[in-house]
């Protein structure tokens, strides 16, 4: 792993700075192909949009751009880019002027189950909170308490490679890390993030490139689907095998979404079958 903080190749984060105090940040997770991030435009209007409804000032795009350039050095894997507002003073009010911090850093890419995700349902749920929905910013406690519940004592996850997600209000949002797609009388559907989740770059992509509409739905929704899949801007779309004692086979209609995805995007496309 490399990491550059603030254009420093193994520079320090200060003590305290707001994004290890208070979350106070946003981020960015990204999949790089030979030396450059394909979607780009679409991450960094996310970090714009969440960086403004948080009021915090942003690095001048093209500097960003550059830096992840010079640290891919032409080469493959993930790349994170997390802005906090930087250093400042203890208590939950921002120190006037304060410079934010960036941080870069690269990592290997994860691998995918080719035999199709295993989901459960969290106990843990996302509170509904619309000030923040839809961004990606730096607090994740509830996902990191979701994915503890694989390593409780006595847990048995029954083989479970992710976990589905639901609002305080009972509503289907997401998975831990990714977003939700469920096929459904022809048509793809995915749920809201207006109270909480994320809104994926991979979602987005998926909204459009699959004309999926976006609709609240509960656990019987996902349970009764005819298909299932997962995405975000890391792994792609990861069809799902299993979640509890329902199963679905590979489906035609996820191909054809991992086809057009790799055609779109050049990090997933399909390694051919061998003869």
């Amino acid at each position: 792993m490399r990491v550059v903080v603030d254009g420093v190749e193994g520079g320090t984060i200060a003590p305290d700075d707001r994004g290890l105090a208070y979350g106070d940040g946003v981020f960015e997770t990204m999949r790089a192909h030979a030396g450059s991030i394909p979607w780009w435009p679409a991450h960094w209007q996310r970090l714009r949009d969440g960086a403004g409804r948080l009021r915090i000032a942003l690095p001048p795009e093209s500097a960003l751009r550059q830096q992840v350039v010079e640290l891919l050095d032409g080469g493959h894997g993930v790349v994170k880019l997390l802005v906090t507002r930087g250093a400042g003073g203890r208590g939950y009010a921002p120190s006037a002027g304060s410079a934010s911090t960036c941080v870069l850093s690269t990592h290997p890419v994860p691998g995918v189950d080719p035999d199709g995700l295993v989901l459960r349902w969290c106990d843990t749920r996302l509170s509904e909170q619309p000030a923040l929905a839809g961004i990606k910013h730096c607090n994740r406690l509830e996902q990191v308490l979701a994915r503890l519940e694989w390593s409780a004592p006595g847990f048995d996850a029954h083989g479970a490679s992710e976990g589905l997600m639901l609002s305080t209000g009972g509503d289907v949002v997401c998975a831990t890390s990714a977003n939700l797609f469920v096929l459904a009388e022809g048509q793809w559907t995915t749920p809201p993030v207006d109270r909480c989740g994320v809104a994926g770059v991979c979602r987005q992509w998926a909204l459009q490139r699959l004309h999926a509409r976006v609709e609240r739905m509960g656990p019987e929704q996902v349970d009764s689907a005819d298909a299932v899949f997962l995405c975000n801007a890391v792994r792609g779309i990861l069809p799902v095998a299993r979640l509890g004692t329902r199963t679905w086979s590979p489906h035609p209609r996820i191909d054809a979404a991992r086809r057009a995805l790799a055609l779109d995007h050049p990090a997933f496309a399909l390694i051919p079958e061998p003869p």
